[in-house]
């Protein structure tokens, strides 16, 4: 049965770095606080906002304990862990101390771009592995493949510890599909931010976020309006900030979201490479934008 923690608005935190390219432990404290106080309901760690993949072992624990000792308890935690070689994720799963989260988000398989077969057994195997809750991630702009709803319906009939989706594929007739076909407690939670409001309404969960973590009382109270089928005053706060939504992944993830944060104050907007940060327009332009913001 799928737990209702993971309903309303969750926030794919993102790593800040220092001018040295070390992690900016005290900047993510600020971060991990900032959602607390300003309604968010839970929060993703190392998930591919956080530019996981650049992180070595040491620094993805250093990421873990810093959330766990800002958060003190007060939002559930999920844990991103995915990818493209099952034993070794297993392994890694094994291996790893998960006492203090509350779920795994695991990505589909990328880059070898398996079959519908090939990634339901993918996830049998993890579910099989897996102490905690399994929220599955499908993004074909990031895999190179589709989870599509038959496969996403027969594993959450499956396997109890699967309890929802992420879903990414910016298709709306999609998410609607999954959220008609799956079991009434699978969670379908949306991970496009612009498609948040219209698959809350059409039954979605919610949301695991990038823009919420930058403007979270504004995006986290259109969430609530939508859960609560309050429409029109939902799409007022959904236009508001869709054109930051647009600005913050013109130029890459996360690197308008960076630079949000280093207008608020919050972090400074260092990438490692390959990412690099916004160019100066973009910058002046979501600088304008926060400004302006009346909320």
């Amino acid at each position: 049965m799928a737990d209702r923690k993971f309903t309303g608005t969750g926030v794919a935190l993102i790593t800040p770095f220092d001018k040295n390219g070390n992690i900016d432990v005290m900047s993510l404290k600020k971060i991990v606080q900032f959602q607390i106080k300003n309604g968010i309901d839970y929060l993703v760690v190392l998930g591919t906002t956080a530019e996981s993949v650049t992180l070595n072992k040491n620094e993805k624990e250093l990421v873990k304990t810093t959330v766990i000792e800002a958060n003190q308890g007060k939002l559930p935690l999920v844990l991103g862990m995915g990818s493209n070689n099952t034993q070794a994720l297993i392994e890694e799963i094994e291996s790893t101390d998960l006492t203090d989260f509350d779920a795994l988000l695991s990505v589909s398989p990328y880059y070898n771009k398996p079959t519908q077969r090939g990634i339901y057994t993918h996830f049998e195997a993890i579910s099989k592995a897996s102490p905690k809750p399994l929220i599955l991630y499908n993004v074909p702009g990031r895999t190179g493949s589709n989870i599509l709803p038959e496969t996403v319906v027969k594993l959450a009939n499956n396997f109890d510890n699967i309890i929802g989706i992420k879903e990414a594929a910016g298709d709306i007739l999609q998410a609607y599909q999954l959220i008609h076909d799956s079991p009434d407690d699978f969670l379908v939670i949306s991970g496009d931010d612009m498609l948040t409001l219209p698959m809350v309404l059409g039954g979605g969960a919610g949301v695991i976020s990038v823009i919420a973590q930058g403007f979270p009382k504004l995006f986290s109270d259109m969430v609530n309006l939508g859960l609560q089928s309050k429409s029109k005053e939902a799409f007022e706060l959904h236009y508001k900030i869709a054109p930051a939504i647009d600005m913050i992944f013109e130029q890459g993830n996360p690197a308008g979201i960076k630079c949000v944060f280093k207008q608020l104050g919050l972090s400074h907007d260092y990438l490692r490479l390959p990412l690099v940060n916004v160019d100066n327009d973009l910058d002046l332009r979501l600088k304008h934008f926060i400004k302006k913001l009346d909320y």
